[in-house]
This record gives structure tokens, C-alpha cells and sequence, in this order.
């Protein structure tokens, strides 16, 4: 089983490229498990037809430690299995905790058995390696694949960045590797070349270039991906060329993060600084 984690900028669009890729993927005839490490608890929707899911820690909340696999887990589309993790009640307590409380019940109740056939655990994790929560998978071997979505802007830029930092951190004792960046495009100026650039800096390679689509938002807006929701549109092929490539991907490196000065420069010799 490839166990492969999602990181980004907040708002870069992890989501909704998770729940796309996945859904190329079962296209496949990939067995996945999607498991969201976001406290809003959005990161299965479109493969559940908009249906929000109830998370973990909502069920432990109500239903005590007693709590059975169909209890937190539910069939979507191209029977993926999805998980919510989802967070503390508003004002108290870690929102990374959530992930490390989901992850230990579903390893406790057999979610990862060899029995369950699993080809893929994907881990949608919210923003930036910001707290030890949020780096669990990462740190404690969950997720050994890291993709990292961005874009040409220059925050989402800084943020890969930053991941990047937390991934090489990490990798010295695990086995956590960097598979590549998968650009979400804002279509933004020489973005595609920017974002190749960076990624070869980095040591990896832009592993796709997702084009800005309409079609996204109204997939969305049907609660569904876009895949499912109509598989003949261009951004269709998109994602199941994303899928492709992440399956076919054999290259996965130790990355070589930035100086903040290199990083200037680079965004600076594209006109972002200007």
C-alpha cells in the first residue's frame, strides 16, 4: 500500500485536487482510502456526492470509545473508502490532535490490513507543516509520499517551501520522501515555467500542470468531481493524467529547501517582486 499525504498553502485547492486524483485513480481500478486531516471535515465531499460525512472525533464525542469501523467510514465513489477527522469543538484544544486520533483508531480497528486490499491512503492535511499534528503524518511514518500543491503566487511558493523544510526534517530518520509538486494553476504569468524552475531548486519536478478550469467550480457546485461528474470535458483528462503520474511516479527525493534570499530571487527574476 502507497501511503501518500496532500500539503499545501491553505485555500491552494488540496481538496479539491485530492478528491480529483482519487477519483482518476478508482477510474484505474486503484483501491484507495482517503483520509482528511482538516478540521472543517470537506475533504471527501465530492467523492460522497456532497454528503457530509460525521468525523471522528464528532463520533467519539457522542458515541464514547466504543466505535466501530462503519462508524467512521463510509463508500464514495469508485468505492474509495472516506474518513473525516475533523477537530475540536470551536476554542478548545489542538485541531492537529484530530489527525493523530483518527489515524491510531483506524490502524486500532484494522483500516490498513492487508485484508482490506488497500492500494492507496491518501492524507488531504490542512495548510502548512504547522504544528506537530498537522506533521504527524509525515513524522511518524503514515505517509511516506508527499505531493505538494502550489501555484506561481508567491505565498503558495513560500509554503512549499516551508513543507519542504518539514519534509527534509523528517526524512533524516523515516522513510518520508517528496514525490513532487503538482501545480494548481491561478494563471499567473510564466507560471508553468516558474513552478519547474522551483521544483528543480528543490531537487524534484512538477509532477503535473493543472490547468484553471471552469468545469472545477461546477463539478463543485454539483457535488461532485469532475470526473464524475462529466468524464468526457478536457479538465477530466487533466486529473486522470494527474492520476497516472502520480502511480507511474519512481522519484522520490530528500528535498534541498531554499534560503528565503534564493527563493526572493527566483520569484524576483519572474516579476512576482516587482
Amino acid at each position: 500500500m502507497r501511503k501518500v499525504a496532500i500539503y499545501g498553502k491553505g485555500g491552494i485547492g488540496k481538496s479539491t485536487t485530492t478528491q480529483n486524483t482519487v477519483a482518476g485513480l478508482a477510474q484505474m481500478g486503484k483501491k484507495v482510502m482517503v483520509v482528511g486531516c482538516d478540521p472543517k471535515a470537506d475533504s471527501t465531499r465530492l467523492l460522497l456526492g456532497g454528503l457530509a460525512q460525521k468525523s471522528v472525533l464528532d463520533t467519539l464525542r457522542e458515541e464514547g470509545e466504543d466505535v466501530e469501523l462503519e462508524n467512521i467510514r463510509k463508500k464514495g465513489y469508485g468505492n474509495t473508502w472516506c474518513v473525516e477527522s475533523g477537530g475540536p469543538e470551536p476554542g478548545v484544544g489542538c485541531a492537529g490532535r484530530g489527525i493523530i486520533t483518527s489515524i491510531n483508531m483506524l490502524e486500532s480497528l484494522g483500516a490498513y490490513e492487508e485484508s482490506e486490499g488497500l492500494d492507496y491512503a491518501f492524507y488531504d492535511v490542512l495548510g502548512d507543516v504547522v504544528c506537530g499534528g498537522f506533521a504527524m503524518p509525515i513524522r511518524d511514518g503514515k505517509a511516506e509520499e508527499i505531493y505538494i500543491v502550489c501555484s506561481g503566487e508567491m505565498m503558495a511558493m513560500y509554503a512549499a517551501n516551508n513543507i519542504c523544510k518539514g519534509i527534509m526534517k523528517f526524512a533524516q530518520s523515516g522513510a518520508v520522501r517528496l514525490g513532487g509538486l503538482i501545480c494548481n494553476s491561478r494563471a499567473v504569468d510564466n507560471e508553468k515555467e516558474m513552478i519547474e524552475n522551483l521544483a528543480a531548486m528543490l531537487g524534484t519536478k512538477m509532477i503535473y500542470f493543472v490547468p484553471r478550469d471552469n468545469d472545477v467550480q461546477r463539478a463543485e457546485i454539483n457535488r461532485k468531481t469532475v470526473i464524475e461528474w462529466n468524464p468526457e470535458v478536457p479538465q477530466a483528462d487533466h486529473y486522470r493524467n494527474l492520476a497516472k503520474a502520480i502511480d507511474e511516479n519512481t522519484n522520490f527525493v530528500i528535498p534541498k529547501p531554499l534560503d528565503i534570499e534564493e527563493l526572493e530571487k527566483l520569484l524576483m527574476d519572474y516579476g512576482l517582486m516587482n
